[in-house]
């Protein structure tokens, strides 16, 4: 069996579970009615079973390579650029004044988890570019945003992000590219940047740069660093390439995964930019088109998960060993708990892209206070999701998995960067009990005020569950309370399982309101979540809680090893 879109089952939360009525009677998003939402996630879904999924083996089989300082792409690709290009799906959530759809992120994210299910390698062009479009939507001035934005937009142009250097990961701060007026309005950008996804192609007319750089009077740290559009070909006077800009592609990373995705070493060499918004704001500009990027990824690692989770559960049918082996109780474990946690990741995820549009629809702060908790929580659930789902996908095809020829291990291989790139999971988490409870905590409150009423709600029709339910959204509301009594150094050494117990606190919430609102299925699909899943919480937070001080007491000489009886 190939890929098969979950159209079903996104359209199924969209209606049941997540608040997208709310978004679509808006002013804003009037015209996102429950036939648009159908008729857009089937064509989707057309798109990404039909045309995309089958050059997903291209990609792996056929990775982007480096000929004569040009990128040249896998087998297919161009035409399946194409494909997502003239289907408009680039510029879905983009603002009609440049030729978007103007419609709710909520859809927007539900057709790029059905995409990079189908083919991540290829999906994370646009994936990019609709994060650079979001950037110069909010930034830009009107002369660029008029320039590129209908480009963009159409897929004649791509876009990329460029932060990370040698000696600058996390700590974007310690960049040292830097950017030196030329008095008539542009700038020359000099440095290195690397990791740089889809940084150069042959899929589109120009690839557009957007790229972090000191001013010669910026400020050291993060506060001194600008953003910049930096195009690789020049645009003339009409707006088509020009002249080549002084920037190349140095290399291409060999790398687990991914391998139809071209990740360039980019040298900037005094090439011309343009400042995008004001001077020394540019983290402020770029994080505009990271929290894009970063839902999205969360969504990658969802539809990477459908993607495994189908093909082990086609495996599993198929294999004969004393009967097929999804009859066998311990492998169906396994794929009923992957089918439980990708409904959870997934309405996580569609519930913070309901958020965000609620927020740009109406400006109600509780919205975007919403937005922003949910994005850490979406973004590392999901793609830990993806990377579960994957290993168990390997782990059911049994050694058949480990070998090449199922392509059962290309989803391990490709879904892993999902966790590390757009800001680790532990930045993320660090994220979550750090700016993230700084109101004190209103936010989460909120969330768990929520999931409460909701198993009080369940009481009368589903006791048992809603009774886990709630304990468990008590229990996590008590650990967050001594969280928030704690410092930051304290919090983050257990960041990471505290976000994890919320994403599943969270997660139980959505399938015992999918328990109320749907059929069987629903309910056996809830229960497994609610009695195997859910149940880590605790150990989850006993970690989140442990004393931070035990870490720092166990010596490096301990870790690499060097102790003896």
């Amino acid at each position: 069996m190939s890929f098969k879109a979950p159209v079903g089952q996104i359209e199924f939360i969209l209606g049941h579970i997540v608040p997208f009525a709310e978004v679509a009677a808006t002013d804003l998003y009037g015209e996102a009615t429950p036939e648009t939402a159908s008729a857009i996630l089937t064509e989707a879904g057309k798109l990404a079973s039909n045309v995309l999924a089958p050059l997903n083996a291209n990609g792996d089989h056929t990775p982007a390579r480096l000929e004569n300082g040009r990128v040249r792409s896998s087998p297919g690709y161009a035409e399946g650029f194409r494909a997502i290009a003239e289907g408009g799906w680039i510029g879905l959530a983009a603002n009609p004044e440049h030729g978007g759809m103007g419609l709710p992120q909520a859809l927007n994210m539900a057709v790029s988890e059905m995409m990079a299910g189908a083919c991540l390698a290829l999906q994370l062009n646009p994936l990019l570019t609709q994060g650079q479009i979001e950037a110069l939507e909010h930034h830009a001035s009107d002369e660029l945003k008029a320039l590129y934005l209908p480009r963009l937009i159409a897929g004649e142009w791509s876009g990329t992000m460029n932060l990370t250097e040698p000696g600058a990961g996390s700590d974007v701060g310690a960049l040292v590219s830097k950017a030196e007026p030329n008095g008539d309005g542009t700038y020359a950008v000099s440095g290195q940047k690397i990791f740089i996804t889809w940084g150069d192609s042959d899929v589109t007319e120009n690839v557009c740069h957007l790229v972090l750089a000191r001013l010669p009077d910026g400020a050291k740290g993060t506060r001194g660093i600008s953003l910049f559009m930096v195009p690789k070909l020049i645009p003339d006077a009409d707006g088509r390439p020009g002249v080549a800009n002084s920037l190349k592609v140095v290399s291409l990373e060999e790398k687990l995964g991914i391998h139809g995705s071209p990740t360039c070493v980019l040298s900037f060499e005094g090439a011309t930019g343009w400042l995008v918004g004001e001077e020394h704001k540019g983290m402020a500009a770029m994080f505009t088109m990271m929290n894009c990027a970063r839902l999205g990824v969360g969504m990658q690692g969802v539809g990477v998960a459908e993607a495994a989770l189908q093909k082990a559960v086609d495996y599993a049918t198929e294999r004969q060993q004393m009967g097929p082996i999804i009859r066998h109780p311990d492998v169906r474990r396994m794929l009923a708990c992957a089918r439980a946690e990708i409904f959870a990741a997934r309405a996580i995820g569609l519930a913070c892209a309901t958020a965000i549009d609620l927020s740009r629809a109406t400006g109600d702060a509780h919205h975007a206070a919403r937005a922003a908790f949910l994005t850490p929580i979406a973004k590392a659930y999901g793609t830990d999701t993806g990377c579960r789902v994957a290993d168990m996908a390997v782990q059911v095809h049994g050694g058949m998995g480990y070998v090449e020829e199922t392509g059962a291990a290309q989803y391990l291989r490709d879904v892993r960067i999902t966790p590390i790139y757009e800001g680790t999971n532990g930045i993320q988490a660090m994220d979550l009990v750090g700016r993230k409870l700084a109101d004190g905590g209103e936010a989460a409150m909120r969330l768990l005020d929520e999931v409460l009423d909701g198993a009080k709600t369940a009481q009368a029709d589903h006791g048992e569950l809603a009774n886990h339910v709630w304990q468990a959204a008590e229990t996590l509301r008590e650990a967050t309370q001594t969280l928030l009594e704690r410092d930051q150094q304290q919090r983050f050494a257990g960041a990471v399982p505290y976000l994890t117990a919320f994403a599943r606190v969270l997660g139980a919430h959505f399938h015992l309101r999918a328990a109320r609102v749907g059929g069987t299925d629903h309910v056996a699909l809830a229960r497994i979540h609610i009695t195997r899943v859910l149940p880590h919480y605790a150990g989850d937070l006993a970690e989140a809680l442990a004393e931070a001080g035990d870490l720092e007491a166990l010596s490096d000489s301990v870790m690499a090893g060097e102790f003896g009886a």
